[in-house]
């Protein structure tokens, strides 16, 4: 059991329960093959220490220093001068298995070790293998290789094949059908290695892998690192030990170990798992599991229980302490149907969880059925945080959930992203584009309405202008033609008025962004950082700048108000010579109606056309202005459809890495743009006919949405050219539509559908 400490001031009881729970299974960094300090001086081995006191001091500071929490004592067919190391490092805190070193009468040498019940048998076991005289330094059994398996099985030891691939090694000592049989006995689980596996000869790897015919096991050897430890810097090496999962350190951990060493053995050389967070505990108080309380592993968990015993709400207890959605719609029923009528409203349930980065802690999170979750940290204070804050990336799937996913391919590619490896300057890159293209968007939209509106208005000029003419032919142009110059002045001064509003405005935005907010280079904001002599300069800087604006500000009014002074003057001497017109103007109304001609009518048509005629370059520049905004969205749009190729291409390689690990089992293909859905819900928003051309476009193995926009736009005819449609659809329906597509994921056999950003 992982003895886990936590500080929680008041922790649930359910909880405080709970945590006492056995935990299962975890990694044990194991040293199988340490040696006493009097086999070093029967050997005549060098060595700096000049006492077995040292020695052993030296062999359990290194074993504590580097995490080795299991060592195993083992030497040549002798036991009685490991004692001493063994209850030293027992008492330290180690686990230590005593046992021996065999060496059969063939040769090769073989690691005994033995449970503590079996201690006090272990000369007698010595004297089985035919040592009687230990006078020798390396005696050498009567037993063979196949006689020692057998009887190690009868001693109730786990016995390990020692430094197999060098010498006295099994691999190495043993040849032909003798080497075949004992590497296939079923009563040998393990070897060991005393280097890499890659320092071995290639017949030998081959062995090792199990891939070679004559060798072939049923289930692979399992290989272990061990090598002879005679100093305690030995301990440093990565052949010198191992990490064995067990729930219990015993010679039957062991056997189950080696039964399954793809998921149970791991060597100290290959790549170890970084830290993650890890939920420890989860308790209950009211609803279905009422007092209930469970203590989680921190590898693999296996919920196993007939029906109603409360699998399914544990899982979405889970889901639902965490503040996760469903995915699917059938999955959202499911989840809401438990928390509703099985963990019911008031049902309080608790979980601790444990993060390692950036430092290591433990945190409480509760959710009180219908309430929103809380996390607080072990002094019970409530954090402004959410479970996904403390559990990064987790994901919580119900029953029949996955079989659901199964059948909703823009799900199963979202499966996929746990294998796809992103640049983290592409991901910033796709959201600072699709921001730049909404508000290209939304610039090229606003465009086109003020350009449909000028035109809308420039629309009425036509016949305005024909109006004129008749007017005109009645002589009117000549008798009011200082009215029609005045009024194009006037229009001199309306739109001089619209230009120095364009200023005034400026001028009140700089107004109102002064002085410079400079709050975040102040002495407070600066404090502590190592760099403060230097950045404090910038305070300076910047206050400088906001006297230097201040400055442009006052001189940017002054300038403003001269002007406006000086246009007040211009326009006062103007009105004095427009009095005179307009008395003129009004004499000749007079004159006019009694022969019932409305002049006024014919001025006021003039002014609605002095009106329009210079919206005309308005609208000019206008189209132009929106030409270069459709100029720039190309560009966006090019440098989208990069990244959407990239992003399809990472999706393809993830793919094809899950196809071949998974090979005969599952096979993923990806198609890009394979999922039509969100192009079937917007031409069905259109309306109309459109369900035989819908089943054409889902059976259409390639797809470009900007293409088949334009096409929409051109109409009816281009599209039953391009993608053979029927006829009989409503395309005009879809014309002049802003064809807008966000970003979906699906799989066909799997199916990929990138952002589109499109504007019609």
């Amino acid at each position: 059991m992982t003895v886990v400490t936590t500080n929680f001031v008041d922790l649930p009881q359910p909880l405080q329960a709970a945590m006492k729970l056995p935990d299962g299974a975890r990694f044990y960094r194991c040293a199988l093959q340490v040696n006493p300090f009097a086999y070093l001086q029967r050997h005549r081995k060098q060595t700096p220490f000049t006492s077995e006191t040292e020695y052993n001091r030296k062999i359990i500071e290194k074993c504590l220093e580097e995490n080795i929490e299991v060592i195993g004592v083992t030497d040549h067919y002798r036991v009685k001068d490991s004692w001493k190391l063994i209850a030293e490092a027992r008492e330290s805190g180690i686990f230590a298995f005593i046992g021996f070193e065999a060496v059969t009468k063939d040769g090769v040498h073989f690691l005994c070790l033995f449970d503590s019940d079996k201690e006090k048998f272990l000369e007698r076991y010595i004297g089985d293998c035919g040592i009687y005289n230990q006078n020798k330094k390396s005696p050498i059994g009567s037993l063979d290789s196949a006689e020692l398996l057998e009887r190690s099985k009868e001693w109730g030891s786990v016995c390990i094949a020692a430094h197999v691939a060098t010498k006295g090694g099994l691999l190495n000592k043993l040849s032909g059908q003798t080497r075949v049989k004992i590497w296939t006995s079923p009563d040998l689980l393990a070897c060991a290695l005393s280097r890499h596996a890659y320092q071995t000869p290639e017949g030998i790897r081959q062995i090792l892998k199990n891939k070679d015919p004559q060798h072939k096991r049923p289930h692979a050897m399992a290989i272990i690192s061990a090598s002879d430890v005679i100093h305690p810097n030995d301990l440093n090496e990565d052949h010198a030990s191992c990490f064995i999962k067990m729930s219990d350190v015993s010679v039957e951990a062991f056997r189950q170990a080696f039964l399954d060493p793809e998921s149970r053995i791991r060597l100290c050389s290959g790549q170890q798992p970084e830290p993650h967070v890890e939920i420890l505990a989860m308790a209950w108080e009211g609803g279905f599991l009422r007092n209930s309380a469970v203590r989680f592993n921190g590898n693999l968990n296996a919920v196993v229980g007939g029906r109603g015993t409360g699998k399914s709400t544990m899982i979405e207890s889970i889901r639902y302490v965490l503040g996760l959605d469903p995915i699917t719609e059938d999955a959202r029923k499911a989840h809401e149907g438990i928390i509703r009528d099985v963990l019911k409203p008031g049902t309080k349930i608790s979980l601790i969880a444990r993060s390692h980065s950036p430092l290591e802690r433990c945190y409480l999170i509760e959710r009180t059925v219908p309430n929103p979750p809380i996390v607080k940290d072990e002094s019970g204070k409530v954090l402004s945080l959410l479970p996904r804050d403390v559990i990064p990336d987790v994901e919580v799937y119900g029953q029949h959930e996955i079989s659901d996913l199964a059948k909703k391919p823009s799900k199963l590619t979202l499966l996929l992203e746990r294998f796809v490896f992103r640049d983290r300057s592409m991901t910033t890159r796709k959201s600072e584009l699709i921001l730049e293209m909404e508000r290209s968007r939304g610039r090229i939209l606003s465009a086109q309405r003020d350009v449909k509106a000028l035109e809308d208005k420039l629309a009425t000029l036509p016949a305005l202008e024909e109006k004129e003419k008749h007017f005109q032919q009645a002589g009117l142009e000549e008798r009011f033609k200082e009215k029609s110059l005045l009024i194009k002045e006037e229009r001199v001064f309306s739109i001089l008025r619209e230009r120095l509003g364009f200023y005034h405005e400026h001028h009140e935005n700089l107004v109102e962004n002064l002085p410079f907010d400079a709050t975040f280079v102040s002495d407070r904001a600066l404090a502590g950082l190592p760099n403060l002599e230097q950045l404090t300069e910038l305070k300076g800087i910047l206050d400088s700048l906001s006297s230097q604006l201040r400055s442009v500000s006052e001189q940017y009014a002054k300038a403003l108000s001269d002007v406006e002074g000086a246009i007040t003057d211009v326009k006062a001497r103007w009105g004095s010579r427009r009095k005179a017109i307009e008395n003129l103007y009004e004499q000749l109304l007079r004159e006019l109606q009694e022969s019932k001609i409305d002049g006024a009518e014919f001025i006021q048509l003039r002014r609605q056309i002095e009106e329009l005629r210079p919206l005309k370059q308005q609208t000019e520049r206008l189209k132009r202005k929106l030409a270069a905004y459709e100029e720039h969205r190309s560009s966006l749009l090019n440098e989208w459809k990069n990244i959407k190729a990239a992003d399809y291409r990472l999706v393809n390689i993830a793919a094809k890495k899950v196809s071949g690990k998974l090979l005969d089992r599952v096979r993923v293909e990806v198609t890009e743009a394979g999922d039509r859905t969100p192009l079937e819900k917007l031409l069905w928003e259109v309306g109309g006919n459109l369900a035989p051309a819908l089943g054409r476009l889902r059976t259409l193995n390639k797809l470009s949405l900007p293409e088949f926009a334009k096409c929409c736009r051109k109409g009816k005819e281009s599209l039953m050219k391009n993608y053979g449609l029927p006829p009989r659809c409503r395309w005009e329906d879809c014309r002049g539509r802003r064809w807008i597509i966000h970003e979906t994921w699906g799989t066909g056999a799997a199916s990929y559908n990138s952002n589109w950003i499109e504007y019609g």
